[in-house]
């Protein structure tokens, strides 16, 4: 064979092969939302939508859907709610030194709170935090009594301790609202929140590594539940995160 035919052929096998696929960065969208917010379905539609569709070829969109409970007195009582996720909202709030706290509420990767049914706001900040490198975080999964999940996060990032953060998430619940703004309707959400914990922190090399159980509640529907591991400092942006599926 020629050098000249070699050469094509080299060509046309380049023009032919199939793109790389991007590499997606994971970008962690909170939403927080309430069942007695009339104004909460439409953001809790559009989180459903991003993780869906994953919209961002360059990001890996890991909903967190955090029920407040601050609602919970005004008609309708959210069972998914709790005072955790209204601490947590008041704490992103602290960091500007404000009271910016309402619902629906987004906030990615730990940024700037924007209203959680803007659509657009959400694709814009979940683009430019994929356009920085997170860490990656290993995580595997071994089915037992308890279950537990092996995690292990590299060494990089900065000397300042970050907090290592666990979540148990489940997508596909609904509720009939039978009082309160939402009265009548039946809301269906993804992501929802059912356990947050902070397990501990990474040390001075940005590592942590560590095997804990992660009790599952018998109500909670397996096949339809993820884990959620993040590394974020107080107050401060999420630097690590990864997912996987409860099997």
């Amino acid at each position: 064979m020629t050098a000249w035919r070699l050469a094509v052929l080299l060509v046309v096998a380049l023009v032919s092969a199939p793109a790389a696929a991007p590499v997606r960065v994971p970008v962690v969208v909170e939403l927080f939302t309430s069942e007695g917010c009339s104004s909460c379905p439409p953001a809790d539609r559009v989180l459903r939508e991003l993780l869906d569709t994953q919209p961002v070829e360059t990001a890996l969109i890991i909903g967190l859907s955090e029920h407040v409970d601050y609602w919970d007195r005004l008609g309708w009582k959210d069972p998914f709610s709790a005072a955790q996720f209204s601490r947590r909202q008041s704490d992103y709030a602290a960091r500007t030194g404000g009271d910016d706290i309402y619902t629906p509420q987004m906030i990615v990767d730990g940024g700037a709170p924007f209203v959680g049914s803007d659509r657009a706001a959400a694709l814009a900040a979940v683009r430019q935090r994929a356009a920085i490198a997170k860490r990656p975080i290993r995580l595997t999964w071994a089915a037992a009594s308890p279950d537990r999940l092996e995690i292990d996060v590299p060494a990089g990032g900065d000397s300042r301790a970050s907090r290592v953060m666990l979540a148990v998430a489940e997508n596909g619940l609904s509720t009939r609202v039978t009082r309160g703004e939402n009265n009548g309707h039946t809301l269906v959400h993804d992501g929802v929140v059912r356990r947050l914990v902070e397990l501990g922190q990474t040390n001075a090399g940005g590592e942590y590594h560590a095997v804990v159980p992660v009790p599952l509640d018998p109500s909670w529907s397996r096949s339809a539940s993820h884990v959620v591991v993040f590394t974020q400092r107080p107050g401060g942006p999420i630097s690590a995160a990864a997912t996987i599926a409860v099997r």
